[in-house]
């Protein structure tokens, strides 16, 4: 039974007085402060708005003497104080008289003793509860008397709060009028300047009678609460110290219609330059303007001359979405800075200035950004106009990366400089700037460069909005995290441990409480059909249901005799008109479903009780508007698995639903075949007069199927048995005091729920009339259910706090509202404790036009239990409502605590009545075993009844759980032997057997084993401020499940005309609140247009459609803010860096645990042909004209396949000679000097190379320059060609044309090029003799490009190196004269040139050369000239291979007809300097398998800057292998392997078989010690073909010397190693090489310079970068970089600008699942911004600092929190 009066007195629960009412004086109640809370976004400007807050707290006086301080407001949801009898108000406890947890204190309309100090204490009128309130706003004028405020006054004053609301007039106006009108009863005091309305704010009294918060005209008033919305506010301003500036998400103009600029601050500003979501009311001293300024740029250490002029901003800024006023901000910041150094006290004029402002100090102490230019070039190679070809790809240049102690860092930069002069900005260092080039002007104008204390260039604007998510993100989380060390590679999730100091419940166990018994009355029918047939025959005329136009005028009424009567046709017609007389369509005990619209009653009545008397079974379901109706495709689903064939609908309904082009009615998406079936009279049969339907007594047949929709969107059908329909309109008849011939409004959905048990059921049961208000007329005239009451004067009315809502915004053009015949409002959702609010809302309105308080009867109901409960309507107003305020931090936990000291977050619940009789009620834990709750405890109730449903149909296992239920108590006994059926409902029974209502399992929310229910938060966010950015009632509130755990997601409809920075900072103080307020981080708060969410039939958002579009990226928000950072807390711990041990000790340990050192080899090179005999490439070639000069070494194709041009022996070799004479001749060149080659790829390339090695010069290839975009790629050619200190150039006429052009001329100085030679008209003569090289280990040429990091390097390559190199490629490949290799690869530098230019000389084979560049125009070139020629062996790029897998993916069909056959090809090998691309060479295998290609032959290479070739795969040997390996491990710098589809696996491809002639060894970066194979390391490798050095031409090639002339600092420390820069790994395989042994394959995982140190560990780009593209299917690329301790990633949308911002929760949460890391910044940008080198690499660096410059024109830029 629950808990009684006395026993709560007994327990110490009521040492609190209770109050008692009387109408003598009672004494001076203690003012209360108002709190001054800052309004979103403030009219006036910042000084303004601090003078108006300054003098708003100054004129807040404090309490007289021996006044008690005030006390803070408490959360509440209803717009009442604390405790409440009757609606009266009560005031605060005295000091020490607090109500002792475990248990709370519902007033349930009982008088308590009083206490001796409270013996006085008398109830106040509200005349003087409103004076008392005005007095408190007084403040300081406690001394003077103000006079009383007449009630004419306080109407007026309401009228206005409504008018403001509706927004028929301004705020000005409000506050002029209001001041008016109450100016003679606020006396001023002396001194004050204007109104006081300007000085102090007198915002409408929280609990004041007549005066409610503005509502913006909104519509829904389930979560209103004046005091809810101050107790926010409050706890936004008490936050105010801790909270730091959020840094706005950019957009581009055109995804924004108005845009404010002016909101990008750094943190620690005042609100003159801050946004005000940072609620900050503090002003700053004079003194304190620089020192926070300066604590925001962080010192800047070299500040230049160059540093004060830059205030301009760039073009740019205002396309990428307005960052740039960061950059202006900064600007002014460094000039304001360096004036105020220069010469304080100077104040710079103009408003843009920030002396004007006040600069508050930061609140943390954060290191900021150091500024100081560097002057850096950032170039292109050539031909970075087109996005994904493969031979004008753009391989960028930028400045060096973070400088390390560690000397494998990466090559020279040679591609800018830097001077330690503080003013070397202009002028350079003379010795060290030697043929450096002038730094180029950015083509996206004049964009500052800053860099951070670690040498990394960024741009002000960018880095301003980084550095505040850097400074948001160092404020302590919560919950805290627990410090441990993570061993190894283990990454553990955190488990939320629980909190020691959570509230436990330790009442009593709640025993289950009865409701009355079930009165028997002898005329009480049988049956519902008895009873229609009763009063259709008794009384025909008797109105039973009234149905209203749009205008509210009564269209039809329908008396029971009619309904009786077409009831019976239309049952006849059912049961004999559908199908044939031997094979009826519907049978009694069928399924048929009932789709009628809201606005037609009158024929779904008709149609339910003619199903009733044909016994089948009606299943009322919504009219499907469309065939993508939001839940429709789910009813479809019911109604298949009810074995529905066939739908009642009415006349007007089926004409409007949707047709196909023949005219019928095309099944819906889900839907059975159905037979729609009219039921208006005149399409039925008139029955026989002998037909008569059977009557039968209630029984357990099913009588009808209410669908209910779950959370997860499914829809289930409660079945309802016929005993169980008559008993439940009994007990309602009996509760509500149903008496015939009544008349009832009923403005709630007829179909399902309260309004078919009232309207429908109920109601035919006892012969009342129900006037059936439809949802459209309640659109167009929210009064009409009021003006119904009136016009019949209704005894009854069953609504919604929505329609009460509506109605107050409507009420006051209305004079002749009379409600005193209402015995009974119903209130439909008053389970839902929000719904108080809208109760004393309305009561608070209408008691003047009749309302009395006892009317209002909230009810608790479910499908599946039917009503639960039921508030009584009282004939006498003795016994008002129990009410009781209860710790929202408790609920979280389950338990029921009244509020004592955190008064800022409680919930105030008033009851539902009680139980049903005939009912017995229990409550039980909510999850697990149904075990009885503690009387204090917050559980799921659940009734044992006659009047529930019984199933859900079709679905045992379901109907199991939920309607068989035994509770047990906690001795373990059943508490009866009946079944209970759990109501979805969560609360509590209180004293009285009055049941309270806290929230639904639906909307429960479990976030680290806490519960929150769902319109709570709704609460919270509505609350925040008054509703001008977002609509009430479109709010969803869900979670989804991120990393284990529950997290939460707001979608909200904005306002059309909201602008974009008001709707982030009302965000930014949504997430704050919630966080305040509830204790729970919000993982994601998303604005979407207006009328974009999911609708259900009535109007409702619908939620599960919501979260769906959400998982799957399809809401097109237009704001978006995520908070990972807030929320997720259950990350591993980072990795926590272990002292090193020495690789001695490494070595040792290996050993001792039987793993092998990691090292391995290619077979030996042996001499044994011909050529092997000479040293130098040139003389081979003289040796092949010589023996075989009609061998054709080279053949060019054309783009259309066809032979364009061959060289044999001999013709290379007399080409070779001319170049050489003209060298010679015309150029002037002496031997070892540099000439660069300027060539498209072809024949002159090759003729060139070997001329200049006969001229005795070292040759350089160099890509030309991209005619269509010179600007980006000619620099690049200029610095390879003055870098390599080349003493010429050779090229072609069309490009030395094109090098002399205006447009070269406007982007590169042409006076200081070298002398351009051009080839095409070469000397007929020989050269006098041809250079013999004296020297094998001299330079034979210079290979230069640029990385992936973005480096330019030129390596040395020796005449041996050259011989070597061939020699093993030959080996490995077995090329021999009479083979063909088919090429199609860049000839410019690495293996490509090495294949394009050398091998074929060397080796003899015939190399057929196709331009990749040709694949542009025909992209199936290089396939069907492997096919037509016959070639064995292939080399291609990635970028080949991409354009001809998404080029050809749907051609496959016509090449095979066209004849295209690969099943000859033997190898087909990628050349690249990367980790191979699995899914890509995978996909290409697959789509070519079908035209013959084996899908073996396809493999990869791979080389690096100081080995041009370590692994290739070549004609013989072992398949490649492929691994899985743990990626977790993987981040420990481990190796562990795993079984395919394991979790967090990865495939890792072999790449490629070691050459002959190379060794490699794994070894640690930074130690230098050798690994064993289960370590991921530094990939060394030892070879004759090993490069020489880097060149730079500064003389610093021994800076850079340890890359090529390393040795390990244990075990074999003799030989000398060159270092890769990749990781990898080695693993012996279980094959066997041609020499018979095993077979070690090596694995490389990525470069060690673009690898991410996050956490403590080691992340590799493409990793991340391969789970975002998988995270949404509009995502075409992405590239992903760290930047100041964030993850940024970026994505090229496929696509709308209006799906941009679906990527950013998608790539967010993808991120955080797969690799615990939480991204900072989520960049959207248009396909081809990210750069992609002519490899096909894409260059990261280069992309960042475009981001941090601000040149990509992102679509959108997102700030995680």
């Amino acid at each position: 039974m629950a808990i009684s009066t006395s026993l709560l007195t007994r327990c110490g629960c009521l040492q609190r007085p209770l109050p008692v009412t009387s109408d003598a004086a009672s004494p001076p109640v203690p003012r209360r402060r108002r709190r001054h809370v800052t309004p979103l976004k403030s009219k006036q400007s910042g000084s303004k708005a601090r003078r108006a807050s300054s003098s708003s707290s100054s004129s807040s006086p404090s309490p007289p003497r021996g006044a008690r301080p005030p006390e803070p407001q408490p959360l509440r949801r209803d717009g009442l104080e604390p405790f409440e009898v009757g609606g009266r108000h009560d005031g605060p406890p005295l000091r020490g008289e607090t109500l002792q947890p475990p248990f709370f204190v519902l007033l349930a309309g009982r008088r308590a003793r009083l206490s001796p100090r409270r013996e006085a204490t008398k109830r106040r009128k509200p005349e003087e509860e409103a004076e008392g309130v005005f007095t408190a706003i007084r403040g300081g004028m406690a001394d003077r008397e103000a006079s009383p405020i007449p009630l004419e006054i306080r109407a007026r004053l309401a009228e206005l709060e409504l008018e403001l609301s509706e927004g028929d007039i301004t705020q000005k106006g409000y506050e002029k009028k209001r001041s008016k009108l109450i100016r003679a009863f606020v006396p001023h005091a002396g001194g004050m300047e204007g109104p006081m309305s300007h000085r102090v704010p007198l915002g409408p009294p929280s609990a004041a009678r007549f005066h409610r918060r503005r509502t913006s005209g909104t519509r829904d008033e389930r979560y209103r609460s004046d005091v809810h919305t101050e107790a926010v506010q409050a706890m936004l301003a008490r936050h105010v110290e801790r909270k730091v500036a959020v840094p706005m998400p950019s957009k581009r103009r055109s995804l924004v219609v108005q845009t404010s600029m002016d909101a990008y601050t750094p943190p620690g500003l005042s609100p003159l330059c801050s946004d005000s979501s940072s609620g900050s009311e503090e002003e700053a001293g004079p003194c304190d303007d620089m020192s926070g300024m300066e604590h925001w740029m962080g010192r800047p250490s070299q500040l230049g001359p160059a540093h004060l002029g830059s205030t301009s901003s760039s073009s740019s800024s205002t396309q990428s979405g307005g960052s740039g006023n960061a950059g202006r901000l900064a600007d002014s910041l460094a000039h304001a800075h360096i004036s105020h150094l220069a010469h304080l006290g100077h104040t710079h004029g103009g408003p843009g200035h920030l002396q004007q402002s006040h600069l508050a100090p930061s609140h943390h102490g954060i290191g900021h950004l150091s500024l100081k230019r560097k002057g850096a070039l950032s170039v292109a190679e050539n031909g970075g106009s087109l996005r994904r070809s493969c031979e004008f790809g753009s391989d960028m240049l930028w400045p060096p990366p973070l400088e390390s102690d560690e000397n494998h860092s990466g090559p020279p930069d040679v591609s800018g400089y830097s001077s330690d002069s503080p003013h070397s900005h202009t002028e350079r260092h003379p010795m060290s700037n030697m043929g450096t080039i002038a730094r180029n002007t950015q083509k996206y104008g004049n964009a500052e460069r800053m860099e951070t204390g670690d040498g990394v260039p960024v741009s002000s604007r960018v880095s301003a909005k980084i550095q505040q998510l850097v400074n948001t993100l160092k404020q302590p989380r919560r919950p805290p995290l627990r410090e441990f060390f993570v061993d190894d590679f283990d990454e553990l999730l955190e488990v939320q441990q629980p909190d020691p100091n959570q509230p436990r419940p330790e009442g009593a166990e709640m025993m289950p409480v009865r409701g009355d018994a079930l009165g028997v009355v002898t005329n009480w029918p049988p049956s519902l059909e008895a009873a229609l047939q009763r009063w259709g025959t008794i009384s025909p005329k008797a109105p039973c249901l009234t149905s209203l136009d749009t205008a509210g005028k009564p269209l039809y009424v329908l008396t029971y005799g009619k309904l009786w009567s077409r009831s019976i046709k239309l049952a006849y017609n059912i049961l004999h008109k559908l199908g044939s007389k031997q094979e009826p369509m519907v049978r009694p005990g069928d399924r048929v479903a009932l789709v009628f619209p809201n606005n037609d009653p009158v024929a779904f009545v008709v149609a339910f009780y003619g199903c009733l008397l044909a016994e089948v079974v009606p299943v009322p379901i919504e009219v499907p508007l469309s065939r993508k109706d939001a839940g429709s495709q789910q009813i479809g689903f019911l109604l298949g698995s009810c074995g529905v064939t066939v739908a009642l609908t009415s006349d007007a309904c089926h004409k409007g639903l949707p047709k196909s082009a023949t005219g019928e009615i095309p099944q819906f998406k889900g839907w059975p075949k159905l037979l729609w079936f009219v039921t208006e009279s005149k399409h039925l049969s008139k029955p026989p007069r002998d037909w008569f339907p059977h009557i039968k007594d209630a029984n357990n047949d099913t009588a009808y199927i209410e669908y209910k929709t779950c959370k997860d969107g499914s829809v289930l059908g409660v079945t309802v048995t016929r005993i169980a329909l008559l008993t439940h309109c009994q007990a309602l008849t009996q509760s509500c005091c149903y008496t015939e011939a009544e008349t009832i409004v009923n403005v709630l959905d007829f179909k399902k729920d309260v309004g078919l048990w009232h309207g429908i059921l109920t109601s035919v049961m006892n012969m009342m009339h129900v006037i059936s208000v439809p949802y459209s007329l309640m659109k167009v005239n929210p009064l009409s259910w009021i003006q119904k009451v009136c016009q019949y004067k209704a005894k009854v009315s069953c609504v919604k706090s929505r329609d009460m809502h509506w109605a107050l915004v409507a009420h006051k053009d209305q004079k002749d509202i009379n409600l005193s015949s209402l015995r009974m409002l119903l209130v439909a959702d008053g389970s839902n404790p929000w719904s108080i609010s809208s109760c004393d809302a309305f009561l608070n309105v209408f008691q003047t036009k009749g309302l009395r308080a006892e009317v209002i009867c909230p009810c608790a109901s479910s499908p599946e239990a039917l009503t639960v409960a039921i508030r009584r309507p009282a004939e006498d107003s003795s016994q008002p409502p129990g009410r009781g305020v209860l710790s929202m931090q408790g609920l979280s936990y389950g338990v029921v605590r009244v509020d004592t000291e955190e008064r800022l977050s409680v919930l105030t619940v008033q009851d539902v009545g009680t139980v049903m009789p005939g009912g017995l009620v229990c409550v039980v834990k909510p999850e697990g075993v149904p075990q009885l709750c503690q009387t204090d405890e917050i559980g799921e109730l659940c009734v044992c009844a006659i009047a529930t449903g019984t199933s859900y149909y079709g679905l045992t296992g379901m109907t199991k759980n939920t309607f068989e239920v035994y509770p047990v108590s906690g001795g373990g006994g059943l508490v009866s032997e009946y079944a209970f059926v759990r109501t979805g409902l969560l609360g509590f029974i209180g004293p009285g057997g009055l049941v309270f209502i806290t929230g639904k399992m639906d909307g429960l929310i479990m976030v680290s084993g806490r519960r929150h229910n769902a319109d709570d938060i709704v609460a919270t966010a509505l609350a925040v401020e008054p509703m001008k950015f977002v609509y009430r009632g479109r709010i969803a509130v869900f979670s989804v499940t991120v990393l284990r755990d529950e997290r939460i997601v707001v979608v909200a409809e904005q306002r059309p005309d909201s602008t974009e920075e008001d709707s982030f900072q009302w965000m930014s103080r949504v997430l704050q609140a919630i966080d305040s307020i509830h204790g729970v981080g919000v993982f994601c708060l998303a604005l979407v247009p207006a009328n974009t969410l999911p609708k259900t039939p009535l109007g409702g958002i619908h939620l599960s459609e919501i979260k769906q579009l959400y998982l799957e990226g399809g809401l097109h928000p237009c704001n978006v803010l995520m908070c990972p950072h807030t929320c997720v807390s259950n990350l591993p711990k980072p990795r926590q860096k272990q002292p090193e041990i020495g690789p001695a000790s490494v070595m040792v340990g290996n050993l001792v645990s039987g793993k092998r050192i990691a090292q391995a080899s290619g077979r030996d090179l042996g001499q044994t042909d011909d050529n092997d005999q000479f040293l130098f490439l040139s003389e081979v070639l003289q040796w092949r004209a010589q023996t075989t000069p009609d061998h054709i070494l080279y053949t060019l194709l054309s783009s259309r396949g066809a032979v364009s041009n061959s060289l044999t022996c001999l013709q290379l070799h007399k080409r070779a000679e001319r170049v050489a004479a003209l060298l010679m001749e015309r150029g002037g060149l002496q031997e070892g000097d540099h000439v660069a080659l300027v060539y498209p790829p072809g024949i002159d390339l090759i003729a060139a190379f070997y001329g200049a090695l006969y001229a005795g010069c070292v040759p350089i290839t160099v890509r030309p320059p991209h005619p269509q975009n010179i600007s980006t790629t000619l620099p690049t050619v200029k610095m390879i060609v003055e870098v390599s200190h080349s003493a010429c150039v050779m090229t072609t006429a069309v490009i030395c044309k094109l090098l002399r052009s205006k447009e070269a001329t406007a982007t590169v100085d042409i006076r200081n090029w070298p002398p351009v030679l051009d080839t095409d008209d070469l000397p007929k003569k020989k050269p006098p003799a041809l250079y013999k090289p004296s020297n094998p280990d001299g330079l034979a040429y210079l290979d230069f490009s640029v990385s992936t990091t973005g480096m330019l390097a030129g390596v040395q390559m020796s005449h041996n190196a050259v011989g070597a190199f061939c020699r093993s490629v030959k080996l490995q490949c077995e090329l021999y004269p009479s083979r063909e290799v088919a090429i199609c690869l860049d000839p410019y530098c690495g293996l490509g040139f090495v294949l394009w230019c050398l091998c074929s000389v060397y080796s003899g084979h015939q190399s057929i050369l196709i331009p990749p560049v040709e694949l542009e125009s025909n992209p199936a070139l290089w396939l069907l000239a492997v096919s037509q020629l016959r070639v064995r062996d292939t080399f291609c790029s990635y970028s080949v291979m991409e354009l001809c897998t998404k080029g050809l993916g749907l051609q496959t069909e016509t090449l095979k007809a066209r004849g295209l056959d690969l099943s000859r090809v033997r190898a087909c090998v990628v050349v690249a300097e990367e980790r191979p691309r699995m899914s890509l060479t995978l996909s290409f295998s697959k789509l070519f398998k079908d035209l013959g290609l084996h899908p073996r032959s396809v493999s990869t290479a791979f080389g690096c800057r100081v080995n041009l070739a370590i692994c290739l795969q070549g004609t013989s040997g072992p398949d490649p292998t492929t691994v899985y390996v743990d990626m977790r491990a993987l981040r420990h710098d481990r190796v562990r392997l795993v079984e395919r589809g394991s979790p967090h696996s990865l495939p890792l491809m072999e790449s490629g078989k070691i050459l002959p002639g190379v060794r490699i060894i794994i070894a640690n970066p930074e130690t230098k010690g050798p690994l064993g194979d289960s370590h991921l390391g530094e990939i060394w490798v030892h070879s004759a073909h090993n490069g020489s050095g880097y060149y730079s031409g500064y003389g610093e090639e021994v800076l850079q010397s340890d890359h090529f002339n390393s040795r390990l600092s244990f075990g074999d420390t003799q030989t000398v190693w060159a270092r890769t820069g990749y990781l990898g790994f080695l693993r012996r395989t279980e094959l066997t090489d041609a020499n018979g042994e095993r077979h070690d394959a090596l694995f490389v995982v990525g470069a060690l310079e673009e690898a991410m140190e996050l956490r403590g560990m080691r992340y590799h780009p493409i990793d991340i970068e391969t789970s975002v593209i998988r995270a949404h299917k509009s995502i075409m690329e992405c590239a992903v970089f760290p930047w100041t301790n964030l993850l940024v990633v970026v994505v090229e949308l496929e696509g709308s600008e209006q799906e941009a911002l679906d990527l950013v929760p998608m790539v967010t949460k993808a991120v955080l699942e797969e690799h615990y890391l939480i991204v900072g910044v989520v960049v959207v940008t248009d396909i081809g911004v990210i750069p992609i080198n002519s490899r096909g690499e894409k260059q990261r660096m280069h992309l960042r600092d475009g981001f941090l410059q601000d040149q990509l024109d992102p679509i959108y830029v997102a700030y995680n929190m």
